[in-house]
Formats: C-alpha cells, structure tokens, sequence
C-alpha cells in the first residue's frame, strides 16, 4: 500500500481543485492523505459523494502562500500543511509527499524536516519528457539558483540511478546543457562540470557493474 501526502492547501482553486484530484487518482494500492483544514476538505469532499475509505484528512491549522519566502514553514509556519506532509513521510506515515503550491517552501521542508541520501548536499527538482529515444529526466529545474561543479555531480548520479531504476532506461546517458557540444564551450563552471562528470562516469559504471540498485553513498 501507497501512502502518498497531498497538501490540500496548494495550488491554483485549493483545495477544491487538489481534493478533486485526489479523488481520481487513488486506487486499490494507493491512499492519499490530504492535509490541511480539515473543514475545507471534508467540505470538498462532501461534494464528491462523501468519505472515502482510500481518502485520510490531516488537520494542519496554517497554509504557505505563494508570494511568501521559502523559509516560512520552517521559521514562521510550523504547522502548515506543507510541513506536515514532511513531517508525515519523516515519521513513516506515509511514503510520498505532493505538493502543487509554494515550490521553495516545499522544497525547504524536504530538505529540513525529511533529509537527503548520504552523499547529497541539495535536492534537485527533476522533468521527465518524452525524447526520440524515449523518456528523459532533466535535473535541476528550479530548485537551485547557484550550484557548485560537486552539486551538479549528484545531480547527475540521482538521474542516472532515477533513470534506470525508475524509467527502466538499462545504460543512461548522462548529457550537460550548454551553449554548444564542444567540450571548450560553456562558462567556466560548465567546463569544469564537464571534466567532473567524466570523472563521475567512469565512477558510476563500476557502481553499476557492482549493484542492482543505487547506492546510499556516492563516490566522492
């Protein structure tokens, strides 16, 4: 069973919109908690045909808005709902958390309140989009504004291993956006990143070579 965290305080029309999407999308392996005020979406709810067995509310008395700093669940709104979707997935009450609203501040109380993988100093946001040769999974797009050469590295392991392990993709190829192909082209991170994600791919074959899935430390 699949215990996925929704904030229902999120997002454009919330949480109409957000307790009308839950509705379709659980399943017979999935349940969604929704979080926020427990009126609003019991109210939503109601609308909808009234309780659901796959459907759990949890009550979170505050709500980050989208013009307001990324800090705020941390250092101003403890009990939003974005925090308590880390705090339920932190605790293992739940295995996901999803979150249409404030980016930054969801982000922050993942970071914050659940953590990182050994070995990885900032998440990073990830887009899968279909490609010629079938899906590919792009990272960072928008987490980090300024990223170090060795944060670019992990950006790289995780799409490989999320690539492969999720996407199904059997030998990823690791690509770095830049203004041309050529190894000289780019700023002078962009070069450098270039020279350490050689580095890294030598490092990730052996990874691969010795492991079914990835592993919990990186090589550094």
């Amino acid at each position: 069973m699949i215990r996925i965290a929704v904030d229902a305080m999120g997002g454009d029309h919330a949480p109409a919109a957000v307790v009308r999407g839950a509705v379709g999308a659980v399943g017979e392996n999935v349940v969604v908690k929704l979080v926020g005020s427990a009126a609003s979406i019991e109210r939503e709810l109601a609308q909808l045909g009234g309780p659901n067995e796959r459907i759990r509310v949890e009550h979170a008395d505050e709500a980050v808005g989208m013009s307001e700093p990324a800090t705020t669940p941390i250092r101003r709104k403890p009990n939003s709902s974005i925090r308590r979707c880390a705090e339920l997935v932190a605790a293992g009450e739940a295995e996901a958390m999803v979150s249409a609203g404030n980016t930054g501040a969801a982000v922050i109380s993942a970071r914050m309140v659940i953590g990182t993988l050994e070995g990885v100093d900032r998440p990073a946001l990830a887009a899968v989009f279909p490609s010629r040769s079938g899906r590919t999974v792009l990272l960072d797009v928008g987490a980090n504004v300024d990223s170090k050469p060795s944060h670019l590295r992990q950006f790289a392991v995780m799409g490989h291993f999320y690539a492969r392990e999720i996407l199904g993709r059997a030998e990823p190829r690791i690509g770095l956006l830049s203004i041309g192909e050529e190894d000289g082209k780019g700023s002078g991170q962009t070069r450098e990143v270039q020279s350490v994600l050689k580095t890294a791919a030598s490092a990730m074959a052996l990874s691969a070579m010795r492991c079914s899935r990835a592993p919990r430390a990186w090589p550094s």
